[in-house]
């Protein structure tokens, strides 16, 4: 993407965020604040990954304090793990794949997400599937009937990685063939032999190249899975409907992180700060995807259509319903 367009790309999202704080606002529960926000400290969940950087960048820059946020972080090890403290309010907003917020919504009628920025697309190795250097599988297909770690079960790396699979003829089982693994600790998995392969996102795919000698049997982000949108941000509808200026004022800060994000010095020198064992050299070798600065319902219809084909969910799903949009 060019310059040019990028800045297109970011005065667009800028567009909604405005069109969202202008919208008219109810009374929030704590009763607002100095600011003007509804809420003027928010929770937000995250993930020790690549893909989240540019909320650990708008932290480090002060981007979300400029619009008079306090953002205070959890850390989760996937976006289901965030869905049920999205429920409970113990999260305002978090970062989650959107295989896992779409199941979530369309299974349970009470819980309606919404997705308020995108986060972060694939490219050519950011999401691959690697086995140890001295393993005998050589491509996907020979991982049939094997263990391979994700970070959790019925998201978007099982359907990274059942999609791989099946253009090789091989068909995996989210209950048999994948075991549950947070991203830090896969590396210990794979030299410990408790699983034959992990699905790696980065800078942890790197980090274990360099480590110990992994080797990838498949890149995830080719085929059907190119540039394929993986998480996003979300609220509930619930708190986005009470809390519009909230939600416009975080859209700000991430979109201008974001579109700091498309330079990917930034990316390679905020990472070691939160990535536990993620050092400078890492961070330079890893591969690098990409970060939205729009907020488009055609374009993540292509996950949920990738889910039905899969069997994640029943019926169709029309992404328009799960994107927050100016009231």
């Amino acid at each position: 993407m060019t310059a040019s367009h990028r800045r297109l790309a970011a005065a667009g999202a800028v567009a909604v965020a405005v069109a969202l704080a202008a919208a008219a606002c109810g009374g929030s529960e704590d009763g607002g604040s100095a600011n003007g926000l509804e809420k003027s400290e928010i929770m937000l969940g995250t993930m020790t990954v690549a893909d989240s950087a540019p909320v650990q960048l708008a932290l480090s820059k002060g981007l979300f304090r400029a619009e008079g946020l306090t953002v205070k972080t959890q850390v989760i090890p996937g976006g289901a793990a965030g869905i049920p403290l999205l429920r409970s309010g113990r999260l305002d907003i978090s970062f989650g794949n959107y295989v896992s917020l779409f199941t979530a919504g369309v299974k349970d009628p009470r819980f309606k997400p919404k997705i308020i920025a995108e986060g972060f697309n694939s490219a050519a190795k950011t999401h691959t599937v690697m086995v140890r250097g001295d393993s005998p599988y050589r491509t996907i297909k020979d991982l049939a009937g094997k263990k391979i770690a994700v970070n959790t079960k019925r998201n978007i790396s099982t359907l990274l990685v059942r999609s791989a699979a099946k253009a090789q003829g091989v068909d995996f089982d989210d209950d048999k063939s994948f075991v549950e693994v947070p991203p830090p600790a896969m590396e210990h998995a794979l030299k410990s032999k408790s699983v034959d392969a992990v699905m790696a996102i980065e800078p942890f795919g790197t980090q274990m190249q360099q480590s110990m000698g992994a080797r990838m049997v498949a890149d995830l982000s080719s085929g059907q899975t190119a540039k394929l949108p993986i998480a996003g941000y979300a609220a509930t509808e619930k708190f986005v409907e009470k809390n519009p200026k909230t939600v416009a004022a975080f859209q700000r800060a991430l979109v201008k992180a974001q579109g700091m994000c498309a330079d990917r010095k930034v990316v390679q020198d905020v990472l070691p700060t939160y990535a536990k064992g993620i050092d400078a050299k890492v961070a330079a070798a890893m591969s690098f995807g990409e970060y939205p600065t729009t907020l488009d319902p055609a374009h993540l219809q292509r996950v949920s259509d990738l889910m039905r084909q899969f069997g994640y969910v029943d019926k169709p799903i029309d992404v328009k319903n799960f994107v927050a949009t100016p009231s």
